[in-house]
């Protein structure tokens, strides 16, 4: 098992579309919430996990982005420059695995963040990972501690951890844009655009996609008026921390 990973990809390239008209002038992860950005919310849940290393992808307006991160002391960032072409989930991961290194890492979603009630959910999940049986680890939200989430669940869970799509499903989970992968997941993988989606599933049919369960409370900001809600959660979240624990019992 691993219980320290120093290395992470934050993925924040996309255009954020559904949150124009902010995002006709700037790129989605320098929104605020509550005075800090999306980004800066991620990156300080990887430097408070012991990462030392951001590989941080940029397409819509990257220089916001390179500006806004060059004064981060923790984790150390390396940009992963998309501007000529934006290459989804997967290919950006793909794209920077030069810089990602040989042993398992991070993934983190650069549009949602969380917030912790206890110890800390990445370190968690580093805790969880064990690359004997696993090539994804994904961090799930239970919907009953989410804001924001307009969609229905998307993978069940069974006992030992191992997911399955839960196809909507009442009783499954939330993927809470949090992941550790193993990079021989990527060693035959295409240079162009594509989503991780499609290793979700073949990791699903190999039985080496596991799950975490987080502990606190999951938030995502799909459009401007759902910036309000987001941050009345952050409040309640920090006033209350025990609250999405007794909600997970």
């Amino acid at each position: 098992m691993t219980a320290h990973l120093k290395t992470a990809m934050v993925l924040a390239a996309g255009l954020g579309k559904r949150m124009r008209p902010i995002t006709d002038t700037m790129p989605k992860p320098l929104v605020r919430i509550s005075g800090k950005t999306l980004l800066d919310r991620g990156l300080d849940s990887l430097a408070e996990a012991g990462v030392t290393k951001a590989v941080v992808n940029v397409h819509y307006f990257p220089e916001q982005i390179v500006s806004h991160v060059a004064g981060r002391a923790a984790p150390k960032v390396v940009i992963s420059d998309e501007s000529e072409r934006l290459l989804d989930s997967a290919g950006g991961i793909v794209h920077a695995l030069p810089e990602l290194g040989k042993v398992p890492f991070y993934i983190v979603n650069a549009d949602t963040f969380w917030v912790d009630a206890g110890a800390s959910n990445l370190a968690r999940l580093a805790l969880a990972w064990d690359a004997a049986k696993m090539d994804i680890l994904l961090m799930l939200a239970d919907i009953k501690s989410a804001t924001g989430h307009s969609g229905g669940t998307d993978f069940l869970m069974a006992p030992d951890g191992a997911l399955r799509r839960s196809k909507g499903d009442a009783a499954g989970l939330i993927y809470a844009g949090a992941a550790i992968v193993h990079p021989r997941l990527f060693r035959d993988a295409p240079a162009g655009p594509h989503s991780l989606n499609a290793y979700f599933d073949s990791a699903i049919a190999a039985g080496r996609l596991f799950g975490m369960t987080m502990h606190g409370h999951w938030i995502t900001v799909g459009t401007p008026d759902a910036i309000p809600l987001a941050e009345a959660a952050v409040a309640g979240a920090l006033a209350d921390p025990a609250s999405a624990l007794t909600e997970l019992k």
